[in-house]
């Protein structure tokens, strides 16, 4: 079998931890952010952890290697 190919969107978007969940960024917060209130521009801050049901696909089909 060849090696299957990590898609390009997926590595600029998800990354896993350690312990094999996977890890994205929050949305919502590249313009109009005056229109956003605080709370929400503080908790987009950093990253967040992707559910646990969406989390098998993801590795599947996107992440084959753990790239």
């Amino acid at each position: 079998m060849p090696k299957m190919k990590t898609k390009s969107s997926a590595k600029k978007r998800f990354r896993l931890t350690g312990s094999g969940k996977v890890r994205a960024n929050v949305a919502f917060k590249r313009h109009c952010l005056s229109a956003k209130s605080a709370k929400m521009k503080r908790q987009a801050r950093g990253t967040f952890i992707i559910a646990e049901a969406d989390t098998p696909s993801i590795k599947r089909h996107f992440l084959p290697y753990g790239a």
